[in-house]
């Protein structure tokens, strides 16, 4: 566990401490709402990207901050634990025009993910429930076909996909608003991927460029939203 998912715990665990009397227990909650993912390139870089594709105006930069959205349905066998299904989406183009670059055609990106797996919360007096998961699954990425024009000479993007496991430690605050309706006040996770980025990047430019990224990704992924509690 990385010093992000140490620091999350320990920061929940202390916050836990100002509960001291029990708090009705919803059997079912939904949460839904906006996600924010910072992604790990793997060591791709704008340099290493216009090097590769022998692009010497270099006319691209790498993106790695993301938007989206993430929901989660909870089950909760008592006050402590309960079991959650976790989805999320993501989108926006890993590729983007450099600074003063004007192109057209940049491909589209999106990214999906389903994870399923644990939750500690910590109930008590307060509005506040403090809360951690360990949660395991898949994480799907994929670069929609393109034809990049612009200052550069013509890069074409093919369709690409690839699923690779993803796990998601860390935890978050729910705010009692009713006793139905809530906020998560925010969720942090360090959600970690297992893309082979190498193969990925040489499918999409159908290329043998790419033999240095890494094959797994620690990416930050921040949620807030709406709670529903039955």
């Amino acid at each position: 566990m990385t010093r992000l998912a140490v620091a999350t715990i320990v920061l929940i665990t202390l916050l836990c401490t100002l509960s001291f009397a029990q708090d009705s227990t919803p059997k079912v909650q939904v949460f839904g709402g906006y996600s924010f993912l910072h992604a790990d390139t793997g060591g791709l870089t704008d340099a290493t990207l216009y090097n590769g594709l022998r692009e010497p105006n270099n006319p691209f930069s790498i993106a790695n901050n993301f938007n989206g959205w993430n929901a989660q349905a909870q089950y909760n066998t008592n006050r402590w634990f309960g079991i959650a299904a976790d989805f999320g989406g993501r989108y926006g183009s890993p590729i983007v025009p450099g600074q003063r670059v004007i192109l057209s055609g940049m491909p589209k990106g999106t990214g999906y993910s389903g994870l399923f797996g644990p939750v500690i919360s910590f109930r008590g007096k307060s509005k506040v429930t403090p809360f951690i998961h360990a949660l395991f699954g898949y994480d799907r990425i994929n670069v929609s076909s393109s034809t990049i024009t612009g200052r550069t000479g013509t890069v074409t993007t093919f369709d690409t996909t690839y699923t690779d496991a993803a796990v998601a430690l860390g935890g978050g605050l729910d705010y009692r608003l009713t006793g139905h309706i809530g906020l998560r006040l925010v969720q942090l996770d360090e959600f970690y991927t297992t893309h082979n980025l190498n193969k990925y990047y040489d499918s999409v430019f159908h290329s043998t460029l790419f033999n240095n990224l890494r094959t797994n990704q620690r990416n930050v992924r921040i949620s807030t939203g709406i709670t529903v509690r039955f």
